[in-house]
C-alpha cells in the first residue's frame, strides 16, 4: 500500500478525552476547520480515559481532602478546591450545551448523580474535617454540604462502612448530594462519534513516531499505519499532543524550548472491585479518605460506587504500583528513553528528593492481596477476601520540572499544558483532576494558541459556557441558574436510578 501525505489545519494526537474536547470546541468555533486525529489503539478512549483506568469521579473538590490543606495557623486553605470546582462547572456547562443541541445523546450513559463524601478517623482528623466543612459550607460553590460525627447519622449515610466498626473510634464524614460519577470512556466515544459526523478524519491504529518543524513553519508528523506498516507524512498548522503518558516523548521530539528540562515519573494504579452484588448494593456514594503519610496525592483511598456499561459496581483503591511504561500499552523503555541531556539533572534531583515516595511505591508493589484487604477493612471492617478482585488501572505520568518554589526536579501533582511561544503546538502532561477539568484546560489551550481569534470567538464560547470569564463563586445567582440548567440537561436532578 502506498503511503499518503496530507495537509490539514489541525492534528490531534491521541483519541482521549482531551483531544475529543479540543476537537469538539474547535469544530463549534470554526465548523469548516479541517481536523485529523491519530490514535495508536483500535478505538477512542481506551487508555487513560477508559472507565476502568480512572476513578470516574467528577472532580469538583467536594470530597477530595488533598485539595484542602491546613495552614500553620490551623485554618483551612480552600483556594485549590474553589479552583477545581469552578473548572468542573465549566465541563458541566459544555456537556449540557452538547446535549441540549443534540450533538450528543443519552447523558445517563456517561454521567450519573452520586453523593460525594469525605470520611476520617481519629480525633485529630475529625477536628480537621469539621474545620474544612465550616470553610467550604460558607462558600456558595459547596452549598448543601453536611457534616456529622454522630454514629447514628453515619450508619444512615454509610451502612456498609459503619457495620461492625469499633464503637469507641472517633469517626466523621461530610456529605454532599450534588456529586457525580462520570464514565469518561463513554463520553470520549460519544464525542468522537460526533466529530466523525462533522467530517473529522479519525485514524485508529496509527502511531506518531516523529514530529518536526518544516522550513515553512508547519509541523510535519511521521505516522506509522499499524495495519499496513507503511509510514505516512502529515503536515498541519497546529498540533495538539494529547497522548496521555505518550505525550512527553513527542513533546521532546518537537524540539520546542518550552519542552526542555521536563521529565516524567510513571505511577500505575490498582483497584479492588467487588464481585458480590449484595455487598455493592449496600453502598451508594464516592467516599474519599485521607492519604497515608508519605503517600502521593493520587493515592488517596476511596470507596466508589461506579456506573459502568449500565451496571452498578463498587471499587476501592487506588493502590500505587510501579511500571517504567508511560502508557498501559507502552514500552518497558519509556522511562529510560525519556531521560535526555537537558532533563538529566532535573530527573536526578527528583530522584534524590523523592526517596520516601520511591520507598512507598516499592512497598505498595510488594503488597499481597491480604494486605490490600487490610487497607480495605479500614473502610469496610467486615470485608471478605473472596468478594473482591484486583483490576489494574491506567498509568499516570507525573510531571517533573524545575520550579521557583520547589527548585530543581520538583514532582508536580496535577495537569500541565506546555505550549510553544508561537502557539503552533501544545502538549498535555500530568494526571488528576485531568479529565474532569478537560473543558477548562482545552479553553486555555485555545486562548494560548489562537489569541488572535479570541475576540471573535468569545460570543460562541459564552453560548457554550455561560459562566466563561466570570467567577461563579462571586455570582451566586448565575451559579444557581447553571446548577439548575445543567442538572436538568444531564438528568442529574432525579433520585437514584435503579441498575442491575
Amino acid at each position: 500500500m502506498s503511503s499518503r501525505d496530507t495537509k490539514t489545519d489541525v492534528i490531534l494526537i491521541g483519541a482521549g478525552i482531551m483531544s475529543a474536547t479540543l476537537g469538539t470546541l474547535l469544530k463549534e468555533l470554526v465548523p469548516e476547520l479541517e481536523i485529523t486525529v491519530f490514535e495508536k489503539l483500535a478505538n477512542a478512549g481506551e487508555e487513560s480515559s477508559n472507565e476502568w483506568n480512572n476513578a470516574g469521579t467528577g472532580h469538583a473538590a467536594l470530597c477530595e481532602l488533598n485539595y484542602t490543606t491546613e495552614k500553620p495557623d490551623g485554618s483551612v486553605d480552600i483556594s485549590k478546591a474553589i479552583k477545581i470546582n469552578e473548572q468542573f462547572q465549566v465541563s458541566m456547562q459544555f456537556w449540557s450545551y452538547l446535549v441540549n443541541n443534540k450533538l450528543i445523546h443519552h447523558p445517563q450513559d456517561f454521567i450519573m448523580p452520586l453523593p460525594h463524601m469525605s470520611l476520617v478517623q481519629g480525633e485529630q482528623n475529625v477536628t480537621f474535617l469539621k474545620k474544612r466543612f465550616e470553610a467550604l459550607s460558607n462558600n456558595p460553590l459547596f452549598q448543601g454540604m453536611e457534616f456529622s460525627d454522630d454514629p447514628e447519622k453515619l450508619v444512615e449515610w454509610l451502612p456498609l462502612i459503619m457495620q461492625d466498626r469499633a464503637p469507641n473510634e472517633p469517626v466523621a464524614a461530610t456529605k454532599i448530594d450534588s456529586g457525580t460519577d462520570v464514565n469518561f470512556g463513554a463520553l470520549t466515544s460519544m464525542l468522537f462519534d460526533h466529530l466523525e459526523s462533522k467530517n473529522v478524519d479519525i485514524n485508529y491504529k496509527h502511531s506518531v513516531h516523529d514530529i518536526k518543524r518544516t522550513t515553512g513553519g508547519l509541523w510535519e508528523l511521521k505516522v506509522r499505519n499499524l495495519d499496513s506498516g507503511t509510514v505516512e507524512r502529515h503536515t498541519a498548522k497546529f498540533v495538539f499532543i494529547g497522548g496521555g503518558g505518550g505525550s512527553l516523548h513527542l513533546l521532546q521530539k518537537s524540539g520546542i524550548p518550552e519542552g526542555k528540562h521536563i521529565g516524567g515519573f510513571p505511577v500505575s494504579g490498582i483497584f479492588m472491585v467487588c464481585n458480590n452484588p449484595d455487598v455493592a448494593r449496600q453502598h451508594h456514594a464516592k467516599v474519599y479518605g485521607k492519604a497515608k503519610v508519605g503517600a502521593p496525592p493520587m493515592s488517596v483511598p476511596h470507596l466508589d460506587t461506579r456506573y459502568i456499561a449500565g451496571k452498578k459496581s463498587l471499587l476501592f483503591g487506588p493502590f500505587a504500583g510501579f511500571s517504567p511504561k508511560f502508557l498501559k500499552t507502552g514500552s518497558m523503555f519509556d522511562l529510560v528513553t525519556s531521560v535526555k541531556p537537558d532533563n538529566l539533572v532535573t530527573m536526578l534531583s527528583a530522584g534524590a528528593k523523592n526517596m520516601a515516595l520511591t520507598k512507598y511505591l516499592i512497598e505498595q508493589v510488594m503488597l499481597s492481596k491480604e494486605q490490600r484487604m487490610e487497607e480495605l477493612r479500614e473502610f469496610i471492617p467486615n470485608a471478605k477476601s473472596e468478594d473482591w478482585d484486583l483490576v489494574v488501572a491506567g498509568q499516570r505520568v507525573q510531571v517533573i520540572k524545575d520550579t521557583e518554589a520547589g527548585g530543581k526536579g520538583t514532582l508536580q501533582f496535577g495537569t500541565e499544558v506546555i505550549t510553544a511561544a508561537d502557539g503552533s503546538i501544545a502538549a498535555l502532561l500530568g494526571a488528576s483532576p485531568g479529565a474532569s477539568t478537560a473543558v477548562h484546560v482545552m479553553l486555555e489551550v485555545i486562548k494560548k494558541c489562537f489569541p488572535q481569534h479570541m475576540k471573535e470567538w468569545e460570543r460562541k464560547i459564552k453560548e457554550m459556557i455561560p459562566s466563561y470569564g466570570l467567577s461563579l463563586m462571586e455570582n451566586p445567582d448565575l451559579l444557581h441558574e447553571i446548577h439548575t440548567s445543567t442538572a436538568q440537561a444531564l438528568g442529574l436532578s432525579e433520585k437514584e436510578l435503579v441498575f442491575s
